[in-house]
């Protein structure tokens, strides 16, 4: 049994299914995870969707920053932007059933055979693992109850918190829960963001995230997606950023946890 992990597909489904086919995946004896960002901005989300669901205990994908989005426009949240491609999936007569699937997703999957951790964006420096999958935990709890069209407006509600310390109440500490998980690329020390950089090199006063070296999270191994500018390629032997920009026509990658090898098809 091979594990294969894929970053942001971003609804490529047919360069999906071409790696796939590449690697050797056979699902059954073997394991696909997914980096977060299954949807939107490419042409086939709703199969990519299907796809995924389809194969059950077989996949394990943590949820995005457009995943999240999607929840929230399939809720009547937040409005279909511009360059969304998400229409598919909402007219489809299986939406609520791959809805419901997408949102009883993790935030954060820790494999302890592989001593590996998953999410999308990134684990601050402020957190140990230990917390970080404490806090993901709470937050997909609110995901996945019955009344997660409340907290999904909570979560996209307009506020001006980039810190754990500027998030007062438990739901506005879960936001932020959200935007490091999903959202993050810089950061300082103490944990405040910097959403609105999103090349490969830090504004005055912030690095990226798992660039500090007293960071509980210096040491571990983590995947992570999100990061496209990033290329795929980080400083650490210990990190491995699967976003390597699939969407803008650069390539997919695959990452088999069997001998840490990368596999990458072109999606131009």
């Amino acid at each position: 049994m091979s594990v294969y992990v894929v970053g942001d597909i971003q609804g490529c489904y047919d360069p999906l299914r071409y790696l796939l086919d590449k690697v050797g995946f056979e699902p059954g004896p073997d394991q696909l995870w997914v980096a977060g960002d299954m949807v939107n901005r490419g042409p086939d989300s709703l199969h990519t969707l299907r796809f995924l669901k389809s194969l059950k205990k077989n996949c394990t994908a943590v949820l995005g920053n457009h995943d999240l989005h999607l929840l929230a426009v399939a809720a009547d949240i937040r409005r279909i932007k511009k360059k969304d491609t998400l229409t598919q999936i909402l007219k489809a007569p299986d939406c609520d059933d791959l809805i419901d699937w997408l949102r009883h997703r993790p935030l954060l999957h820790h494999d302890k055979d592989h001593n590996i951790t998953m999410v999308h964006a990134g684990i601050p420096p402020i957190w140990t693992l230990k917390q970080a999958r404490l806090y993901a935990r709470k937050l997909e709890a609110e995901l996945q109850a019955d009344d997660y069209k409340d907290f999904l407006r909570v979560l996209f509600k307009t506020d001006k918190f980039h810190s754990m310390e500027t998030a007062l109440s438990r739901r506005a500490k879960l936001k932020m829960t959200a935007s490091y998980l999903t959202r993050m690329r810089f950061c300082d020390e103490f944990g405040e963001l910097d959403l609105d950089n999103k090349s490969a090199k830090p504004s005055s006063g912030f690095a990226p995230w798992f660039d500090f070296p007293n960071s509980p999270m210096f040491k571990e191994k983590i995947i992570f997606g999100h990061w496209a500018a990033l290329e795929g390629e980080t400083p650490h032997k210990n990190l491995f950023a699967l976003d390597t920009g699939c969407v803008w026509g650069r390539c997919l990658t695959a990452l088999c946890l069997d001998d840490y090898s990368t596999t990458s098809i072109d999606c131009c």
